[in-house]
């Protein structure tokens, strides 16, 4: 059943995504930002931790849980740090992937030649 609710979780939020591409005039780069701070914005009231509760590893997958991994990991440096540590703990759960997109930005543009 995690398979399914993964999967229909995932298929939502891009079919949200696909609407609002076809129907507005904002790029991906615009709803990409925008998913990162409905994640991120789900995660300040606990909405995204139920999301992952119920849907299991599916709520992982799609650009919300970035936003939900900054609030997350700065609030919960700022309980233990304090005001300073919003800003510290925002890239302690994000640190990877965010060295993972600039390591592979720089592979992939030495392979292929990006278009005019």
């Amino acid at each position: 059943m995690t398979y399914l609710y993964s999967f229909l979780f995932v298929g939502i939020v891009c079919l949200i995504g696909q609407i609002i591409l076809d129907n507005t005039k904002l790029t991906p780069g615009h709803i990409t930002s925008l998913f990162v701070i409905i994640g991120a914005f789900l995660d300040i009231f606990s909405i995204y931790d139920w999301f992952i509760d119920n849907v299991g590893p599916g709520a992982y997958v799609p650009i919300t849980s970035f936003g939900h991994s900054l609030i997350h990991g700065a609030l919960a440096r700022a309980s233990d740090v304090g005001f300073f540590g919003l800003f510290l703990g925002a890239f302690d759960l994000t640190a990877a992937g965010i060295v993972s997109v600039i390591f592979f930005s720089f592979i992939f543009l030495l392979i292929f030649n990006p278009k005019d």
